[in-house]
């Protein structure tokens, strides 16, 4: 998919990408360049480190409602149909 970039330097990312990724109006993002261009990726809360007994657990640090739903499968599938 395209897009441009405004008099503002805004872009927009399109909808149906946007609704495949969770993106919603105040999601941080972080956008980084190199070499081959311009990468711009959800900035994700890190799990918080929990002691149960003598282990460390990992757990969520974002409600289970607040995080975005994934179809990973049909991201695949979606990436293999991409190319010839």
């Amino acid at each position: 998919m395209r897009s441009t970039i405004d008099k503002a330097g805004r872009v927009v990312i399109p909808a149906p990408i946007r609704e495949r990724t969770g993106l919603t109006p105040g999601t941080a993002l972080e956008v980084t360049a190199d070499e081959t261009g311009v990468r711009i990726e959800r900035v994700a809360q890190g799990p918080k480190l929990v002691r149960i007994g003598k282990r460390l657990v990992a757990r969520p640090t974002v409600a289970a409602a607040q995080r975005p739903v994934v179809d990973v499968a049909a991201l695949v599938e979606e990436e293999r149909n991409r190319w010839p």
